[in-house]
């Protein structure tokens, strides 16, 4: 392989492609730009020989820098809550203003957010929470809910981030329910979801994350030779109120809350 800059469609070329979320990204194709741009090396692709590792490692050349990490992501969706007017962008996005702040209510929870973009509650502030929701309040479209069900692959970007959802969020909660057949129940409790008929399903059950940004967790629990099915359905709104990253950012936060409530039962 001669020294060279590379394309991702070229460096594609010498990768697994079956997207199989890996790397932390979403496909193959990503994985290959995600090299080129430098935030990514070919050590990170399990599926590489090391003889081929060595050789892109050794002949690539990145042609930009790579992107801000997660703590540069943050202060930049801090910066954009600094110039919003809470008053005026309240009612658009399911929200409300008390003392200067703005208040969101996800899943039984208020959260606050400051004039600095820093987050406070009642609860413990998880990791994970904090970026889809400045990004959700700092989207540059919103919607109202539609009542339209589609599939995570349907929302814009979702097919780009189809294989990385169905490993890390819908196949990990799938097993979670298989093995903790009261944990979707304890999650209606808990979170303040609701049944609802609108899908054929032992378990249909509708979450708000944030208030105008509903998911539909659909469970059919295994029988005889049928394995069981799990898929995760967004309103029509939630491609358009969050980006798809930050979407599948919530969602395999979700699961992985989930997960430790599903260690109470053991």
């Amino acid at each position: 392989m001669s020294k060279k800059t590379l394309t991702p469609l070229e460096l594609y070329k010498y990768l697994p492609q079956t997207n199989c979320g890996r790397c932390l990204l979403p496909s193959c194709l990503a994985f290959a730009a995600g090299i080129v741009a430098g935030s990514k090396k070919p050590t990170d692709c399990p599926y590489l020989t090391n003889e081929l590792q060595e050789q892109l490692t050794g002949n690539l050349q990145p042609r930009i820098k790579p992107e801000p990490d997660q703590a540069h992501f943050l202060m930049r969706l801090e910066e954009k809550i600094r110039i919003i007017n809470f008053a005026k962008i309240a009612p658009l996005i399911g929200a409300t203003c008390k003392d200067g702040q703005l208040v969101i209510h996800s899943m039984g929870k208020d959260f606050f957010i400051d004039r600095h973009g820093q987050l406070h509650s009642e609860c413990h502030i998880i990791p994970w929470v904090k970026a889809p929701l400045l990004s959700y309040v700092t989207n540059k479209t919103h919607q109202r809910i539609t009542g339209d069900w589609i599939t995570f692959r349907e929302l814009k970007g979702g097919i780009d981030w189809q294989g990385l959802f169905t490993s890390r969020c819908e196949r990990p909660l799938q097993q979670l329910a298989d093995e903790h057949p009261e944990l979707l129940g304890d999650i209606i409790d808990l979170f303040m979801g609701r049944q609802t008929k609108a899908f054929e399903a032992d378990i249909a059950l509708v979450l708000h994350p944030l208030p105008h940004f509903p998911i539909l967790i659909c469970y059919q629990a295994p029988e005889e030779d049928l394995e069981s099915k799990l898929t995760i359905f967004f309103d029509a709104c939630c491609g358009v109120n969050l980006h798809i990253k930050s979407i599948y950012t919530l969602c395999a936060g979700l699961v992985q809350m989930f997960d430790k409530i599903s260690k109470l039962h053991t």
